[in-house]
């Protein structure tokens, strides 16, 4: 497939269609064992297609040179946000966790405020941060249906925008040039694999998972993760970073439309106003929306 736009709606709804897959998974597998279980149908796609562009023996030493960037992001960029979205997806809705993960971008300025001292957030900036976390609470509730369940399931999403944000942020400072994409999906997805693997023993599931957890897993490892990083950094490399972050701005309205429709999932006036309320915080906070200050 090629062209801008028709790459950018099918990564939106490959990852988008991830909330849902997700939502079914961990009714029969817990969090741990589910992405375990993603990333060893993920790993071998993504380092055969490696294999495939660069060969066995290159691939290899790409792998090798990149180890320590790749457990850095496989920790922050995959086995620890994996888990908690799976976690935080078992006390709510998929089309919220889509909603509360769309923090990523606000999450990137402020952690770039600390980490990057030379940058400074303008008032439009703070304006759109500031949006964003009302959306957050807008979208947990005060008294949600789900009780506070559903607050602690939210945060943990929003935590895991956090873990995406400082890994964006690492990648940006430590990697540039050191490797291509598919060599940098390939040694993250491995590690993240390899890290989670001890705490995914430890949770099995309790019974034999349905064929829909099964299939659902299956779907999140091939599509979910590995056509998704293929996708993505390909876009990467044909339209340059601000036209393919795009993307995150139609994920949290495909995931609530695969969740209303498919799942049955509510869409309250609370959950738009948050998705509302985040995506303008994104919008603004990330720099897309310039305003003109008055002198």
């Amino acid at each position: 497939m090629r062209g801008y736009v028709p790459l950018l709606l099918l990564l939106a709804a490959i990852w988008g269609s991830s909330y849902l897959f997700i939502k079914v998974a961990v009714r029969d597998v817990p969090p741990a064992a589910m992405v375990e279980l993603r990333l060893l149908f993920a790993v071998p796609l993504l380092l055969g297609y490696l294999a495939s562009q660069v060969g066995g023996r290159t691939a290899l030493a790409e792998l090798r040179r990149v180890g320590r960037v790749g457990l850095v992001l496989g920790l922050a960029n995959a086995a620890l946000p994996f888990t908690l979205i799976a976690w935080g997806e078992q006390h709510v809705d998929s089309g919220i966790a889509a909603i509360a993960n769309a923090t990523v971008p606000i999450f990137v300025v402020l952690l770039a405020l600390h980490f990057r001292p030379e940058e400074r957030v303008t008032r439009l900036q703070a304006v759109g941060i500031a949006l964003g976390i009302v959306g957050v609470v807008v979208l947990a509730g005060f008294n949600p249906t789900g009780g506070w369940w559903a607050v602690a399931g939210t945060l943990a999403v929003v935590l895991a925008s956090v873990s995406y944000a400082a890994a964006n942020l690492y990648a940006g400072r430590r990697v540039g040039r050191l490797a291509t994409g598919p060599v940098l999906a390939a040694a993250s997805m491995l590690a993240a694999l390899v890290l989670l693997a001890p705490l995914a023993l430890v949770r099995l599931p309790a019974a034999t998972p349905s064929w829909q957890a099964l299939a659902s897993i299956a779907a999140l490892g091939l599509l979910g993760t590995a056509l998704a990083q293929i996708v993505f950094y390909r876009m990467l490399r044909l339209y340059g970073s601000a036209r393919s972050s795009l993307v995150a701005y139609l994920l949290p309205v495909t995931a609530l439309a695969y969740g209303a429709v498919l799942l049955d999932e509510p869409v309250t006036g609370a959950t738009l106003a948050g998705l509302v309320l985040i995506l303008a915080g994104v919008a603004i906070g990330s720099g897309r929306l310039r305003v003109a200050w008055p002198r």
